[in-house]
């Protein structure tokens, strides 16, 4: 009798890469066709609707989303131009900026999230619920 083999943390690893980068396709293709945004972009907006007030510090953001300070500030220069984020200075300190959603950004996220949860449907449409409940609790050591 064979005995089981241990899977590769390499081999693994790189599937799930391979993965994400589908999915981050899928979601593009969708976001961009509707909506004129990336994935990246819908996630900096969806990140900002869910802070205090639609707002948050930049380097705040960063931290949240993974990248760094740079990073989000060239992120969000394309949506403060579209008119669906704001620069806002702090009112204490002046070194400090935070990103903020505007009512447009907000009414435009609402629409994306329709798009977006209809993209999801249709990547995990052929899995059963028990697998999707598996795999987000397996992913979930991951997003820390």
């Amino acid at each position: 009798m064979t005995e089981p083999t241990t899977p590769d943390p390499l081999e693994t690893a790189l599937r799930l890469v391979r993965a994400q980068a589908s999915v981050v396709k899928r979601f593009d293709a969708g976001l961009s066709g509707l909506h004129g945004v990336s994935l990246s972009d819908f996630t900096m907006l969806l990140r900002l609707s869910e802070a205090p007030g639609g707002r948050m510090r930049r380097v705040d953001l960063a931290e949240a989303l993974g990248l760094t300070a740079s990073g989000v500030t060239r992120g969000l220069a394309p949506l403060e131009r579209i008119g669906l984020v704001t620069r806002e200075p702090a009112p204490r300190d002046a070194r400090v900026a935070y990103a903020a959603l505007t009512a447009t950004g907000r009414e435009r996220l609402t629409e994306m999230l329709t798009t977006a949860r209809q993209v999801a449907g249709e990547v995990f449409a052929q899995w059963p619920a028990d697998d999707l409940t598996t795999l987000t609790t397996l992913l979930a050591p991951l997003n820390r």
